[in-house]
């Protein structure tokens, strides 16, 4: 305890501060990147996997077996997969692709069966209506299937990209830059583990938990139903 008691005004300095806070902003860049990208092509993927007709049976095996797979592989082993097969295609790549790169992997198959559970709670007699006034399969996605989906997929989608800002630490394995990568090499310079790993544990909970608050607000906002909503806006006009 003297040590650390010792140690605390070295590490609270401007530098390390900046450091760590630089290491906390590309953790959090990564995260958002890889998950944005990764939630846009989970809609693609969700999209092709319900396209109708044995045609597109193929598609639709490559688009389960893509997300059975990538669910059950752990996060590092596809961080290696990534870093090793790009590594032979474009050797000048960087590491914060890379990471971007394997974070977009994984999150295309978990939000997928988040974005897939949510289209299919939608009533399918909105469905065959929509079919009947010759609507397009994307029409009928976006006019009529995704404004009732999005209170059921937004919640826990935010609720994965909140829980992947801990994986990411995982990054550090092959030398990015982020937060717990930044905080080895602090304690590697001699500070206490306990300080050190003390303020990246707080870094990483200051950046979730905003996350996880505007989740809890979105989930209770998106749950109010549209019709008490509605009243609401009549009411203030």
């Amino acid at each position: 305890m003297d040590r650390i008691l010792e140690q605390i005004p070295r590490f609270f300095t401007a530098d390390n501060m900046a450091l760590l806070l630089q290491s906390a902003g590309l953790t959090l860049g990564m995260t958002i990147t890889g998950c944005l990208i990764g939630f846009g092509l989970a809609f693609l993927l969700v999209y092709l996997r319900q396209t109708p007709g044995l045609w597109a049976l193929p598609l639709r095996v490559v688009c389960v077996a893509y997300v059975e797979v990538f669910r059950r592989i752990p996060f590092i082993v596809v961080i290696y997969l990534v870093l090793f097969f790009i590594q032979t295609v474009a050797s000048d790549a960087s590491l914060f692709t890379i990471a971007v790169i394997s974070i977009c992997i994984y999150a295309v198959a978990y939000t997928a069966d988040i974005i897939r559970g949510g289209l299919e709670l939608v009533p399918e007699t909105q469905i065959d209506a929509a079919r009947a006034m010759n609507f397009g399969r994307l029409r009928t996605l976006v006019t009529v299937s995704l404004p009732q989906a999005w209170p059921v997929i937004l919640p826990p989608a935010i609720a994965f990209a909140v829980s992947f800002i801990k994986d990411t630490a995982l990054v550090s394995q092959i030398g990015v830059f982020e937060l717990t990568f930044r905080g080895k090499e602090l304690n590697n310079q001699g500070y206490s583990g306990i300080l050190v790993f003390g303020t990246i544990a707080m870094c990483y909970f200051l950046m979730s938990f905003p996350l996880s608050m505007l989740g809890q607000y979105l989930e209770k906002r998106l749950a109010t139903p549209r019709g008490e909503r509605s009243a609401r806006k009549i009411r203030r006009t």
